[in-house]
């Protein structure tokens, strides 16, 4: 797969030296063309500018700051139907919570003509760069919101590339969920607690009901609700 990741910080070089490993071809793209072209030669990349990285990828990783990725992706031309991951998160670390709205829609709406996936926001890139991590046996698993099928699928192909598992986790309208729990897990996290020690096991989340139980009943109501 040919990947462009615009930007070339932490997150560029630590997802893109994975993908590199994994048979991808990769261009880092900068604003100033030596770091960009450094940050290539350290992964075994190729770089160019923001709107070469753009252009070569069929997948192009936004690894800009969230404060400017609407208005860096805006002044670049975007092919249409180029998937765009966004693994930025907008906080105010004053107290941990959004600093504005959903991120991912904002890009969305920016380039409608794209395909935008919310993925790899809930680490830090000193977590990608160490990956593959295991947890009591299972690896990480990784949340991706889209509404386009065949961006998920490309998403999670990258994803197991960095040694994870890719989770489903609905439509883009629910990546302000996603950037959220990444607010709370980091406030979180910042006073010592054990985000994954809050969660119960899937065995146990819901009691004496079976997940496949409710989902039945959920598509039993919205059968109902439609009048099938």
């Amino acid at each position: 797969m040919r990947i462009g990741i615009v930007g070339n910080g932490g997150m560029a070089e630590a997802l893109g030296r994975h993908w590199v490993s994994a048979g991808h071809e990769v261009m880092i793209g900068g604003r100033d063309p030596g770091r960009a072209s450094a940050t290539a030669e350290r992964i075994g990349a190729t770089s160019g500018s923001l709107q070469e990285a753009t252009t070569y990828g069929e997948v192009v990783l936004l690894a800009v700051p969230a404060e400017v990725v609407v208005s860096v992706v805006t002044q670049l031309s975007v092919a249409p139907g180029t998937v765009l991951i966004d693994c930025t998160n907008a906080l105010d670390h004053s107290d941990f919570t959004l600093a504005q709205p959903a991120v991912a829609s904002a890009i969305s709406q920016a380039v409608p003509h794209a395909h935008v996936v919310k993925a790899f926001n809930l680490a830090a890139e000193a977590v990608w760069r160490t990956a593959p991590h295991t947890f009591d046996g299972v690896p990480l698993g990784v949340p991706l919101c889209t509404d386009d099928s065949a961006a998920l699928a490309q998403v999670s192909e990258l994803v197991r590339a960095v040694g994870c598992t890719p989770v489903p986790a609905g439509g883009l309208a629910r990546a302000r969920l996603l950037e959220a729990t990444a607010a709370l897990a980091i406030g979180m996290w910042v006073t010592g607690a054990d985000v994954r020690a809050t969660f119960p096991p899937l065995a146990a989340a819901f009691g004496d009901t079976h997940p496949t139980e409710l989902s039945s009943r959920r598509a039993s109501a919205d059968a109902a609700s439609t009048g099938v």
